[in-house]
């Protein structure tokens, strides 16, 4: 019952009662928050750049396809869908399939290195790129979170038509109830999102983003709270 609850949530996009989660400004939370993945570690390598065939540490956060207990399938767009719950107590972080779960190449869009979600075509194929599910676990929970994604991957430049597409995003807890769902239909280009919680309750843990943008999209820039120093 709880694997159907979470995914009826998901689909229908509502809040949750426990510390809701509310759109935010990307450039207010980027000043108030001092963590930052921007995948600048690794050297600048042109499209398809560099395949990561497991789930990848960087700077407070692990980065994987979804979290343990999720499955993973391609829908008519041939775009990565993600059904079930986590499985508990606690998330965990899962990779996709070789050469389905995420790739880190330089991109025109962002002018730097940027995180291709790697979809069911699997690396290094055009179409593959951008077409992935991306989930994101923070080692400390998080008061809000953000990042940049550049959609309609076809023109990395922002130049065409708008993008037709959306961006999904859900916030877990870290015992993977959903604090929030959001479905963005954002235009052609690089796109700013943030997210606070609200009130009282669990912090945000993980993320999942999904898209059916034509294009596939990038990711860059993901912003988080540091751990503060003990003592």
């Amino acid at each position: 019952m709880r694997r159907f609850g979470w995914l009826l949530g998901l689909l229908l996009g509502t809040a949750a009662t426990a510390g809701d989660v509310e759109i935010a400004d990307y450039r207010v939370l980027r000043d108030d928050l001092d963590g930052r993945i921007d995948f600048e570690r690794l050297p600048p390598r042109a499209e398809p750049g560099f395949n990561l065939d497991r789930p990848v540490y960087s700077s407070g956060a692990w980065i994987g396809e979804r979290f343990v207990g999720q499955q993973v399938s391609s829908n008519s767009t041939g775009h990565d869908t993600i059904t079930g719950a986590p499985d508990g107590p606690w998330l965990r972080i899962a990779g996709g399939a070789p050469r389905q779960n995420l790739s880190v190449a330089s991109h025109r869009g962002f002018g730097s290195n940027a995180l291709f979600p790697l979809g069911p075509a699997g690396f290094p194929a055009l179409e593959a790129r951008g077409e992935g599910a991306v989930a994101i676990l923070f080692d400390t929970d998080q008061p809000a979170t953000g990042f940049r994604v550049h959609t309609d991957y076809a023109a990395p430049l922002g130049t065409g038509p708008a993008a037709q597409g959306s961006v999904e995003v859900t916030l877990l807890a870290r015992d993977g109830q959903r604090l929030g769902h959001f479905s963005h239909h954002p235009g052609t280009g690089i796109t700013e999102l943030g997210y606070r919680l609200q009130g009282a309750g669990p912090g945000i843990a993980g993320m999942l983003i999904l898209n059916t943008d034509p294009g596939g999209i990038a990711i860059d820039d993901i912003l988080f709270a540091k751990p503060r120093p003990l003592g």
